[in-house]
């Protein structure tokens, strides 16, 4: 069971630290995104993002406390240079492109080759098709995205950062894998110990060590607003 709790309680104690970066063209609303979801807040006159910025949020998985850190870069090809700092550490990713630009969407598996080169192979990644407020704009047709997300293996939402959409869905499908792999490589490492003293992570702050177990391709989520 997840819940959202609060948007930052500084006095409490954090079980777990999950980096999760949103990736995708300029413009197609990775900020909006995340001042939805980290801060519930929108703006209309949104400027475009300088080189990286972060936020956080902390929420309660599984009775646990989790702070997902979650960071936002520029879309446009000048501050590619900032690219590996960038994915270091990243346990999950959630691609965005613009419905209402089909050209954001072609260039969503170049993102996702740029992801998978510099990023861990096991990444928990979302397909997020925004601004799905603006449907008699559209360009991309939803089975479009669904499809290639079936394909690449990858989780799949429409949302809209304006009217709140699936912003808060996609972020727990995210996290909440994120805090299964985790457990399961925790219980794994549990049984290994034999009769050792058991490699308890209670407690720990953590970001997922090393490479993470194979994850199974995902089933398309696919939640029309």
């Amino acid at each position: 069971m997840a819940s959202g709790g609060g948007y930052g309680d500084p006095s409490q104690k954090i079980d777990y630290v999950f980096k999760v970066v949103l990736i995708g063209d300029s413009a197609v609303g990775k900020s909006q995104i995340l001042a939805r979801f980290s801060r519930n807040e929108f703006s209309l006159d949104s400027k475009a993002t300088i080189g990286v910025e972060f936020q956080t949020r902390t929420l309660v998985i599984e009775h646990k406390s989790v702070k997902a850190q979650i960071w936002d870069t520029a879309g446009q090809e000048r501050y590619r240079a900032v690219t590996s700092a960038y994915y270091r550490g990243a346990v999950g990713a959630m691609l965005v492109y613009d419905i209402t630009k089909r050209q954001t969407f072609d260039h969503i598996p170049r993102w996702l080759e740029e992801l998978r080169g510099h990023a861990d192979k096991n990444i928990v990644i979302i397909l997020l098709g925004n601004k799905s407020d603006l449907e008699n704009q559209r360009e991309v047709p939803t089975e479009d995205a669904k499809e290639f997300a079936q394909k690449e293996g990858l989780f799949f939402l429409e949302t809209s950062a304006l009217e709140a959409t699936n912003v808060e869905t996609a972020f727990m499908t995210v996290l909440t894998e994120i805090f299964n792999i985790v457990n399961k490589k925790n219980l794994v490492a549990d049984e290994n110990q034999g009769n050792g003293n058991p490699a308890s992570l209670a407690g720990k702050k953590i970001v997922i060590p090393g490479p993470a177990q194979e994850i199974p391709a995902k089933s398309s989520m696919c939640c029309r607003s």
